[in-house]
């Protein structure tokens, strides 16, 4: 499996560390940066990993930004993205089984470095049960443009 991975400055600091468990895993895993600590928006790199997802079937993307809620939400704009912010490994296992998440966000202020371990452990570990599943993720995938007042 190939990720692509971005971060804002508020989640440079573990993006190395959840890169390399990635890669421990056994996954190929292109970072898109940032590469400072310079302060950029997160809605950027969320665009720049999800267009990649996007454009390159059977990959999928791991976003952080400083608690995960601004990468989750520009993510979840884009149609054919199903982001899922996990703080614990059982949302990670859930996302995965249940919402075919092809999208992890993380967020460094409010996970440690052990919590982020199990969370991509399950992310790693778990797969899309189809089934009952199926129908509910493809009712996601419509809503995106039906949704409009």
């Amino acid at each position: 499996m190939k990720y692509f991975i971005g971060s804002d400055h508020a989640g440079i600091n573990i993006k190395d560390y959840v890169k390399e468990l990635f890669e421990k895993a056994g996954h190929e895993v292109e970072d898109l940066g940032p590469f400072s600590n310079d302060r950029v928006d997160y809605p950027d790199f969320a665009a720049k990993v999800c267009k990649e997802v996007l454009a390159n079937d059977g990959t999928k993307g791991i976003l952080i930004c400083g608690t995960g809620l601004g990468m989750s939400m520009s993510a979840n704009k884009f149609d054919g993205i199903r982001a899922a912010l996990c703080h614990n490994s059982y949302s990670a296992a859930m996302a995965r089984e249940h919402n075919d998440a092809n999208v992890l966000c993380l967020g460094e202020r409010v996970s440690g470095y052990g919590t982020i371990e199990s969370i991509v452990d399950a992310w790693n570990t778990h797969e899309f049960a189809g089934g009952r599943h199926a129908n509910r993720v493809q009712k996601i995938n419509n809503l995106m443009g039906s949704c409009r007042v």
